[in-house]
C-alpha cells in the first residue's frame, strides 16, 4: 500500500497562504504544537481533502473553513517579542482569533470584504501508491462557496473522487483512516447496537439494510397469504372427505346396534353363571377351614402359656447378669482411671530419670574441665613462686658480688681523676647534655618497648589460648548435632506413628460423624414426609377404594399419581397442576373394566372417580415442534417417570401441556411466540391456552407432597442401612497403651531435643563469646605489634645516636686520661668505670627480667582463677537441679506405687466377679435354650394359624368379590334396562336393591370366640330372589371362565360399540358434497399464485440476507480474532507480559446485525467487569484497541489520530506508543497530533506547528527525527 507523502493547504482556518506539512519518507509523524496553535485545524484539512463533510469539520458551512483574518487596528510589541493591544485577544483550539470588544479601548472588527479577506481556499494530499507514482488529491472551497474537486489537476465529480479514494481503500463512509478528537470516548461507551452499526459501515452490510427490510416485509405477507389459501384448500377437502364416510356409516348403523346388544347380553350371563359357580365353591372351601382354625387356636393358647412361663425364669436370671456386669463395668471403669493417672507419672519418672543422667553427665564433664583449669592455676602459682624465690636469692649473690669484686685507687689518684674528669666535662659540656637527655630516653624508650613486649606476649598466649577453647567447644557442637540429628529422626518416625493412630481414630470418628449427619438427615425427611403424607378423609377413602378394585378387578392398574413420578424433586408442584383432575384418575386396561369399577362405586356407595381405559382412551398426537422450542422449556410428559404399559394414559393426562422455569418464559412462549399450549411455571403458575393465567396455591397443591410416598420406603431402608454401618464401627474409647506409650515417648524425645538444642544455643553462645575474645586479642595484638614496632625501631636509632655522642665523648677522654691511663696501667679511663658500672647495669637488666616474667605469670593467674570460678558456678547449679529432680523422683515413684496397690486390689476383685458371672451366664443360656425352644414351637403353630388365616381371608374376598360383581352385573341390567333370561319362579330385576352390601352372618358372630380366638365370620350372600336362566348360554362358554374368553367376549363388544360410535349419519351430506366440490376448483387456483409469489419473495430475501450476513459476518470474524491480539500489545509491559484480554460477544449469531454485539475488555490483573465500569484511561485503551482492530479489516493505508491520549496516564501513553512504533511501517502510516512527550518523542518525524502572531496565521515546522543528524525545516508560505 502507499503512503501520505505531503499535505498542502492554502488559505484554510487558520493557515492564511500556502503551507506544506510534509511527512516524506516517515511512517510514524506527530503533529504537536501548542494549545491555540492550530493542530487539529490540520487534522480538518486531511478529513476535508478526504471527503467528509464540513459538519464534521466543527463548522456549519464551506465559507467557514476559509481563513479569516483577526488583525488589530493598533498593537503594540513587547519586550519578549509578543503583540499586545488595548483590547483583549483570546486564540481558539484550532487557531482562529477572536477580539473581545468589551472593552472600551478596543479595535471595531471590520468586515470580511473591508479586511480583504480570501473567498476560496483549497487542500491538497500528495500520496504514492505501490507503484512510486504520485497522485494528487486536491479539494477547493469555491468563491460561491461549493467544492471542487481535482485528482491530478484534473476536475473530476465527488462520486468519480470518491471512487478513487475507495481504490486505495480510503472509505469515507466508514472513515477507516482518521478518528477525530473525542471519538475514543464515544467508542468506550457506545452501546451494543451501535458497535453492530460500526461494524456494519465497515463491512459494507449497511447498504443492504433497506432492501432487506423491504424484502422480509414482502416475504413475510406472501408467506400469510400463501397460508391462508392452503388453510382453505385443506378444510374443503376436509368437507369432502367427511361427507363421502358419513353416507357409508348411516347404512351400517343399524345392523351393528342389534349385534351388540345380542353381546352384551351373552357377557353378562357368561359372567354370572360364573360369579355364582365361584361363590358356592368358596364357601364349601371355607367351611372345611373354619373347622382347622379352632384345633390350632386351642393348640398356641397351650403353647403360649408355657412360653410365659419360661421368660419370666429368663428374666429373672438375666436380671442377675445385669448387676454383676455392672458391678464389673464399675470395677474396670476404676481400674481405667488409675491406669489413666499411672500414664502421666511413668512419663514424669522417665522424664525426671532422663534428667537425672543428663545432669550427672554434665557434671561430670565440667569437673573434668573444673581439674584441668585447677592444676593450670596450680602450676602458675608454683611458677609464680620459683620466681620470686630465684629474684631473691640472685639479689643476696649480688650483694656479696660487689663487695668482692671491684678496685680501689689512691686519694691522689682519685683527685687527679676527679681533676681530669671536670676537664673533660668542660670540654664535653654540650655533648655529656644531649648524651645524658639521650641516655633518660633512652631508658623511658626501653621501659615502654619491654611494656609494649609483654602485652604483645601475653595478647598472643591468650589468643592461642582462646583458639584450643574454640576449637574445643566447636568439637562439642559438632557432636551436639548429630545427636540432635539422630533425636530429631526418632521424633518424626515417633510423630509419624502417632499421627498415624490419631488419623486412624479421627477418620473414625469423621465417618461416625458423617454417618451421624446422614441418619439425622434421612430421619428429617422421614419426618417431613409423614408430615406431608397427612391425608384427609377423603384421600384415605379413595385409597381404600382403589386397593379393593385392585383387588376385585385386575384390570385395575392404579391411580395416576401412583403410576408416574416426577424425574426431578422442583418439577413436582408444575406436574401436579399439568395433572390437575387427572391426579387421581383411575388407569384400567379397558373400558369394560372401567365400566365394572364404575357400578362397583355405585353399588358401594363409595363416591365418584375417573377412570382413564387405556384401550379406547382418545389420545392426540404430541406436537413434536414444542420439544428444544426454549432452552426454559419441556414438554411435561418428559418431566415424570412412567412405565411403557401406561404411557397413553400419561400422554393423555398431560396432553401438550409444557413446563418453563418461570413466569417470563411461559409469557414469552405463550404471548410472543404465540404458541397455543397449556404452559405451567415451575411454582405452579398456569397460562390456559386461551391466554387466562391462574397462580398461587390452589387446593391441588398438596398433591405435590404426595409424590414422597415412593421414596419413604427408600429412606427407610437407607436408614436401617446407616444404623448397621453405626453399630459396625469401633467404639470411641479413650486411646490405648499403644498409643499412650508412643505419646510418652514423644514426650521424652521432645525433652531430650530441647536439653540438646538449649546446650547447643549454650555452645553457640561460648563459642561466639570466644569468638568475640578472640577477634578483640587479634584487634589488640594488631594495635600493639605496629606500636612496638615503631618504639623498637626508635629506640635503635637512640641507640646509634647515643653511639655517636659517647665517641666523641671517649675521644676528649683518651686525650686528657692518656696520661692517667698509662700510668695505672689501663686501657682508657672507660676499662676503669666499665669495671665499676657493668655490675650495675648487670643488676638492672636482671631485675628487668624478673619483672616482665612474674608480670606475664600474674596476668595468667588471675585469668585461669576466673575461668576456674566459673566452672565452680556452673556444677554448684547442676547439683541444685540434680538435687530437685532426685527429691521428684522420690514422690512420683511414691505415688505410683500407691496406684499400683489399688489396681492390683481392683483386679482381684474383677476376677472374683468374672467368676460369678460365667456361672450366671451359663444358667441363663440354659434358660435362653429352653425359651427358644418354646418359642420355637408357638411360631410354628401360630404360622400354621396365619396360613390358614390366610386361607380363609382369601376365600372371603373371592366370595366377596364375585358377590360384588355379581350385584354389578344385576343392578347395571336394570339401570340399562338390558333384558336378561329368568326362570318363572324369579323375582324382576327391579326388585333389585341399590344400596345393598355383603354383611356377615348374624348368626355366626360369637362362635367360638375365646381370648385367643382367631375365627372369621362367614359372610351373607344374598340372591333377591332372583334366578337367572342360564340355558340360552352356549355349554362351552359355561364350561371356560378363563381370561382369553373374558377378552374374547370384551373385545368383540368393544368392536361393536366402537364400530357404532363411529357410524354417526348424517343424511344431508350429499346435498353438500356437489356445492363443496365446485367451490374446491377456484381454490386451487389461488393457491397456486399465492405459492409461486412466496417463493418469489423468500428467493430475493434469502438472496440479499445471505449477502448482508457474509460481509457482516467476514468482517467481524476479522475484527473478533484481531482484537485479542491487538489489545493483548498495547496492555502488556514488562510486568505483565501477556498484556490484557479482550473479546467481542455476538447476542445473535444467525442474524448478527438485528442485534447488539457486546465489547469485552480485562485489563492485567482485573477481574471481569463491564465497560462502563473501567476506569478512564482502561476505557481509552479498550477503545484504541477496538478501533485498531477495525481498521485491521479493510486498512487504510495512513491512520490519521487526534489527541487519542488525552484521557491517558504516561504509561499508557508509553503503551500506545509503542503499538504504534512497532506497527508503523510499509502499508501502515500513523499521523499523531499529540501533546504528551511520552507518544511523539517516538516518532520518525515530528512536524511543529507554531502560531505567528504578526501574520495571525498558524505555521509549520517539520523535523525528521529518524535522520541520523536530524534537520529543521521550516516550510515558508511562499513555497
Amino acid at each position: 500500500m502507499g503512503k501520505l507523502i505531503r499535505l498542502e493547504l492554502f488559505n484554510f482556518k487558520s493557515y492564511k497562504g500556502h503551507h506544506v506539512l510534509l511527512f516524506g519518507d516517515a511512517f510514524f509523524t506527530s503533529i504537536i504544537g501548542p494549545n491555540g496553535s492550530g493542530k487539529s485545524n490540520s487534522m480538518d484539512a486531511i478529513s476535508f481533502v478526504l471527503g467528509i463533510k464540513s459538519s464534521h469539520l466543527r463548522s456549519s458551512h464551506l465559507r467557514d473553513l476559509v481563513y479569516r483574518g483577526r488583525v488589530l487596528r493598533t498593537s503594540t510589541i513587547n519586550v519578549d517579542g509578543s503583540a499586545s493591544a488595548p483590547g483583549k485577544q483570546s486564540v481558539d483550539d484550532d487557531g482562529d482569533v477572536h477580539m473581545d470588544t468589551d472593552r472600551p479601548h478596543s479595535t471595531p472588527r471590520k468586515s470580511s470584504s473591508d479586511r480583504n479577506d480570501p473567498k476560496s481556499a483549497w487542500v491538497m494530499a500528495v500520496y504514492e501508491d505501490d507503484a512510486a507514482d504520485e497522485q494528487r488529491w486536491k479539494r477547493s472551497i469555491t468563491n460561491q462557496g461549493s467544492s471542487e474537486y481535482r485528482i491530478n489537476d484534473r476536475v473530476v465529480t465527488a462520486q468519480r473522487y470518491n471512487e478513487a479514494l475507495e481504490s486505495e481503500n480510503i472509505l469515507i463512509r466508514a472513515r477507516n483512516f482518521l478518528v477525530f478528537q473525542g471519538d475514543v470516548e464515544a467508542i468506550a461507551s457506545q452501546s451494543p447496537r451501535d458497535l453492530t452499526r460500526l461494524i456494519e459501515q465497515i463491512s459494507g452490510s449497511l447498504e443492504y439494510k433497506g432492501e432487506y427490510e423491504r424484502l422480509k416485509e414482502v416475504q413475510e405477507q406472501a408467506l400469510e397469504n400463501q397460508n391462508v389459501k392452503l388453510n382453505r384448500r385443506r378444510g374443503i377437502h376436509s368437507e369432502i372427505k367427511q361427507y363421502r364416510e358419513q353416507k357409508i356409516e348411516a347404512e351400517n348403523y343399524a345392523k351393528k346396534a342389534d349385534e351388540r346388544d345380542q353381546a352384551v347380553v351373552t357377557h353378562i350371563l357368561w359372567k354370572l353363571f360364573h360369579f355364582q359357580q365361584a361363590i358356592e365353591d368358596s364357601e364349601l372351601h371355607t367351611q372345611r377351614y373354619q373347622e382347622e382354625l379352632r384345633e390350632l387356636n386351642r393348640q398356641v393358647e397351650k403353647y403360649n402359656i408355657a412360653l410365659e412361663d419360661v421368660k419370666k425364669e429368663q428374666t429373672r436370671v438375666g436380671r442377675d447378669v445385669g448387676k454383676l456386669e455392672k458391678g464389673i463395668k464399675a470395677k474396670e471403669k476404676e481400674i481405667e482411671v488409675h491406669e489413666n493417672q499411672l500414664v502421666p507419672l511413668n512419663e514424669k519418672v522417665e522424664i525426671a530419670n532422663k534428667n537425672l543422667k543428663r545432669y550427672t553427665s554434665r557434671i561430670e564433664e565440667i569437673a573434668k574441665e573444673r581439674n584441668s583449669q585447677s592444676s593450670s592455676v596450680e602450676l602458675l602459682i608454683k611458677n609464680l613462686a620459683i620466681v620470686e624465690k630465684a629474684q631473691d636469692a640472685w639479689e643476696l649473690e649480688w650483694r656479696k658480688k660487689g663487695k668482692t669484686e671491684g678496685r680501689e685507687l689512691s686519694e691522689a689518684d682519685l683527685q687527679e681523676y676527679t681533676k681530669l674528669k671536670e676537664q673533660v666535662n668542660t670540654r664535653t659540656y654540650s655533648n655529656q647534655i644531649k648524651l645524658n637527655n639521650l641516655a633518660r630516653q633512652q631508658k623511658t624508650d626501653e621501659e615502654t618497648v619491654i611494656s609494649l613486649k609483654g602485652k604483645v606476649e601475653t595478647t598472643e598466649w591468650q589468643l592461642q589460648k582462646l583458639q584450643e577453647e574454640i576449637k574445643e567447644l566447636s568439637e562439642r557442637r559438632n557432636s551436639i548435632n548429630h545427636q540432635i540429628s539422630l533425636t530429631s529422626t526418632d521424633l518424626e518416625g515417633k510423630k509419624k506413628e502417632i499421627n498415624t493412630m490419631t488419623s486412624e481414630r479421627l477418620r473414625t470418628a469423621q465417618k461416625q460423624t458423617e454417618l451421624d449427619e446422614k441418619l439425622q438427615e434421612v430421619l428429617n425427611k422421614l419426618l417431613e414426609a409423614d408430615d406431608g403424607r397427612r391425608q384427609s378423609e377423603k384421600e384415605i377413602r379413595i385409597k381404600e377404594n382403589v386397593s379393593s378394585m385392585k383387588r376385585i378387578f385386575p384390570g385395575v392398574r392404579g391411580r395416576v399419581s401412583e403410576l408416574c413420578k416426577p424425574k426431578q424433586k422442583k418439577f413436582g408442584d408444575a406436574v401436579s397442576t399439568v395433572l390437575g383432575r387427572n391426579f387421581d384418575a383411575v388407569v384400567v386396561d379397558n373400558e369394560k373394566t372401567a365400566r365394572d369399577c364404575i357400578q362397583y362405586l355405585r353399588d358401594q356407595r363409595a363416591g365418584q372417580a375417573t377412570f382413564i381405559p387405556l384401550d379406547s382412551i382418545q389420545v392426540k398426537p404430541t406436537n413434536s415442534n414444542l420439544k428444544g422450542m426454549h432452552r426454559g422449556m419441556r414438554m411435561a410428559l418428559d418431566t415424570i417417570e412412567y412405565d411403557n404399559a401406561v404411557e397413553r394414559a400419561m400422554s393423555y393426562a398431560c396432553g401438550n401441556a409444557i413446563v418453563c422455569d418461570d413466569l417470563k418464559t411461559a409469557k414469552y412462549l405463550c404471548f410472543d411466540k404465540g404458541v397455543e399450549v397449556k404452559a405451567v411455571t415451575l411454582d405452579g403458575t398456569i397460562i390456559h391456552k386461551g391466554g387466562l393465567m391462574t397462580g398461587g396455591r390452589g387446593p391441588g397443591h398438596g398433591n405435590a407432597k404426595r409424590w414422597e410416598d415412593n421414596e419413604v420406603e427408600g429412606l427407610r431402608r437407607l436408614r436401617d442401612k446407616l444404623l448397621t454401618d453405626l453399630a459396625a464401627l469401633p467404639k470411641e474409647n479413650r486411646r490405648g497403651a499403644q498409643e499412650e506409650t508412643l505419646q510418652a515417648d514423644l514426650n521424652n524425645l521432645n525433652q531430650t531435643l530441647n536439653y540438646y538444642l538449649e546446650e547447643l544455643r549454650t555452645l553457640e553462645r561460648n563459642i561466639l563469646s570466644k569468638k568475640s575474645e578472640a577477634t578483640f586479642a587479634k584487634k589488640l595484638l594488631k594495635e600493639i605489634m605496629p606500636k612496638y614496632q615503631e618504639e623498637f625501631q626508635g629506640l635503635e636509632s637512640l641507640k646509634q645516636n647515643l653511639t655517636e655522642f659517647k665517641d666523641a665523648i671517649e675521644e676528649v677522654e683518651d686525650k686528657i686520661f692518656a696520661t692517667f691511663c698509662q700510668r695505672l696501667q689501663y686501657d682508657s679511663i672507660r676499662s676503669y668505670e666499665a669495671q665499676q658500672g657493668s655490675l650495675q647495669q648487670e643488676a638492672a637488666q636482671k631485675k628487668l627480667e624478673f619483672t616482665l616474667q612474674k608480670g606475664k605469670l600474674q596476668n595468667q593467674l588471675s585469668f585461669e582463677t576466673q575461668r576456674l570460678q566459673s566452672t565452680k558456678d556452673r556444677i554448684n547449679l547442676l547439683e541444685e537441679q540434680s538435687q530437685r529432680d532426685l527429691k521428684l523422683l522420690k514422690d512420683l515413684l511414691a505415688e505410683k506405687q500407691t496406684i499400683q496397690l489399688s489396681l492390683d486390689s481392683l483386679t482381684h476383685q474383677i476376677s472374683a466377679l468374672k467368676t460369678q458371672l460365667e456361672s450366671l451366664n451359663a444358667k441363663y443360656s440354659r434358660k435362653a435354650e429352653k425359651v427358644a425352644e418354646h418359642r420355637h414351637e408357638f411360631q410354628k403353630r401360630s404360622k400354621e394359624v396365619n396360613g390358614t388365616l390366610k386361607a380363609i381371608a382369601g376365600l372371603d374376598a373371592e366370595i366377596q368379590r364375585n358377590a360384588a360383581g355379581r350385584y354389578a352385573l344385576l343392578r347395571r341390567c336394570k339401570l340399562e334396562e338390558i333384558r336378561l333370561p329368568l326362570t318363572r319362579d324369579s323375582e324382576p330385576l327391579d326388585k333389585l336393591p341399590e344400596d345393598e352390601l355383603l354383611q356377615a352372618e348374624p348368626d355366626e358372630m360369637d362362635i367360638d370366640e375365646g381370648p385367643n380366638t382367631n375365627a372369621i365370620r362367614p359372610l351373607l350372600v344374598p340372591d333377591y330372589g332372583i334366578d337367572i336362566d342360564f340355558e340360552p348360554l352356549d355349554p362351552n362358554l359355561r364350561e371356560s371362565s378363563s381370561e382369553t374368553m373374558e377378552e374374547e367376549l370384551q373385545d368383540k363388544i368393544h368392536t361393536l360399540n366402537s364400530e357404532l360410535d363411529k357410524m354417526v349419519p348424517n343424511m344431508r351430506a350429499i346435498e353438500r358434497l356437489e356445492a363443496v366440490e365446485s367451490r374446491l376448483l377456484n381454490t386451487e387456483k389461488d393457491f397456486e399464485a399465492a405459492r409461486k409469489l412466496a417463493k418469489k419473495a423468500r428467493d430475493d430475501f434469502q438472496h440479499v440476507k445471505d449477502r448482508r450476513f457474509e460481509l457482516f459476518n467476514k468482517a467481524f470474524t476479522h475484527i473478533s480474532e484481531q482484537i485479542h491480539g491487538v489489545y493483548r500489545d498495547l496492555t502488556k509491559n514488562e510486568s505483565f507480559p501477556l498484556g490484557g484480554q479482550a473479546y467481542l460477544d455476538i447476542e445473535d449469531s444467525d442474524e448478527p446485525y438485528l442485534d447488539g454485539i457486546k465489547y469485552h475488555a480485562m485489563p492485567p490483573l482485573k477481574r471481569f467487569r463491564d465497560m462502563e465500569h473501567l476506569s478512564g484511561g482502561e476505557k481509552t485503551m479498550a477503545a484504541l484497541a477496538l478501533l485498531f482492530a477495525v481498521h485491521s479489516y479493510q486498512p487504510s493505508p495512513f491512520f490519521v489520530l487526534d489527541e487519542v491520549d488525552a484521557a491517558l496516564d504516561n504509561s499508557n501513553v508509553a503503551k500506545i506508543a509503542n503499538y504504534i512504533r512497532e506497527h508503523a511501517g510499509p502499508g501502515m502510516q500513523f499521523i499523531v497530533i499529540s501533546l504528551k512527550t511520552g507518544l511523539f518523542q517516538d516518532s520518525e518525524g515530528l512536524i511543529g506547528i507554531y502560531r505567528d502572531q504578526m501574520l495571525n496565521s498558524s505555521k509549520a515546522l517539520t523535523l525528521d527525527v529518524s535522520a541520523p543528524f536530524p534537520m529543521i525545516n521550516i516550510i515558508y508560505p511562499s513555497m
